[in-house]
């Protein structure tokens, strides 16, 4: 049986790519495979992925001006890794553009922004980097904002501020998707009050499997049909596993314990690295991943679940989905736990396609 294609909801690609070789991109060869990364072209085509959102993610410790202008130079990776590759690779903002780069036999290429930090309290920015594809805004990364409460941060203003709604009014307007991943409840909760679009998280798991604050709780899953969201699984291992998890936390207490930030994640990689020399991270699978897509289709419906891996983005993944090449190992399992064709299509691709269409109708 074919797999349907994957529409992948998160990769961290372009940081991971700045990380390992600077702006200039010269040393990095998607075509040739780029075995330090957990993303080339080869790995891509043989995990069946037709379309990814990669993410213009900067630290949110660059803050202010500073956090535009790292932002609009990732945009600028993800779009000249586009011009550099135009044999394999297609800019898309739509799920019309989606599909015919699919057709063409390209994997379509959209943008989500890692967090509110990004755009600086400014809707002009915000409308900017809609208008330079970006089709998400993640309200939130590891920091509270002075205007939206962050799950890993302590509870600041309640969760959205009326400015925080205001956001959530812009994106609608101009369809770009809500991504609720790394908020707080509170603003899961006051998020869906206020869109009038479908919501997306795009990159994360069920709280209950995984009980860790950068998952989505049981109330705001149920709450998945009424507004018609998407709940994207993270393959991250602190996120699937709750020993991973444990050992996670573990790693972030330590942190604090130095007198280091626990929000920042450079801080907590550097951490992650000394540990799991003497502390191995504990080993999860594809049935792992595929307990909690399980769980999200048993709680909000199989129309409201599909797959934000966080590729080079997360210290461990399952030994059996160590990249993007493992999707079908995934399939397999979920076709061995009796999901149908047209569920594992609706998963891959067809739900996230369906909120842009529905975000695009409400936009304007």
């Amino acid at each position: 049986m074919q797999q349907p294609y994957v529409l992948d909801g998160h990769n961290d690609l372009p940081w991971a790519a700045r990380e390992a070789f600077g702006l200039d991109l010269r040393g990095l060869d998607l075509a040739a495979g780029c075995p330090s990364l957990q993303t080339d072209l080869p790995r891509l085509r043989a995990g069946g992925v037709g379309a990814q959102f990669w993410s213009v993610f900067v630290p949110a410790e660059i803050g202010g001006d500073a956090a535009v202008r790292a932002t609009l130079e990732q945009v600028d990776v993800v779009r000249r890794l586009v011009e550099h590759h135009p044999e394999h690779l297609r800019l898309a903002t739509t799920a019309d553009e989606v599909q015919a780069a699919v057709e063409s036999g390209r994997v379509a290429s959209l943008m989500g922004v890692e967090g509110g930090h990004s755009i600086n309290g400014s809707l002009a920015v915000l409308r900017a980097l809609h208008a330079l594809g970006a089709r998400y805004l993640t309200l939130t990364h590891n920091h509270n904002l002075p205007w939206a409460d962050s799950a890993t941060d302590s509870p600041a203003v309640g969760g959205l501020t009326p400015f925080g709604r205001e956001v959530v009014g812009e994106l609608n307007r101009l369809g770009m998707l809500v991504d609720l991943s790394h908020v707080a409840d509170t603003v899961m909760h006051q998020a869906l009050d206020a869109s009038r679009a479908p919501v997306l998280f795009s990159h994360s798991s069920a709280r209950a499997i995984c009980d860790i604050a950068r998952n989505v709780p049981d109330d705001v899953l149920e709450r998945l049909p009424g507004n018609g969201g998407v709940c994207m699984v993270a393959f991250a291992a602190m996120f699937v596993k709750q020993a991973v998890a444990d050992w996670y936390l573990q790693t972030v207490e330590l942190v604090a314990r130095r007198g280091a930030d626990p929000r920042c994640y450079a801080e907590v990689m550097a951490v992650v690295e000394e540990r799991r020399r003497d502390a191995p991270i504990p080993a999860c699978t594809a049935g792992d991943v595929a307990d909690h897509l399980d769980h999200i289709r048993d709680v909000a419906g199989v129309a409201h679940v599909g797959i934000g891996s966080d590729f080079d983005g997360a210290p461990s993944f399952p030994t059996d989905l160590a990249d993007v090449a493992g999707y079908p190992r995934l399939f397999e399992v979920l076709r061995e736990r009796g999901w149908s064709s047209s569920d594992l299509m609706a998963l891959a691709h067809g739900n996230v396609l369906r909120a842009m269409r529905d975000a695009a109708a409400v936009a304007g």
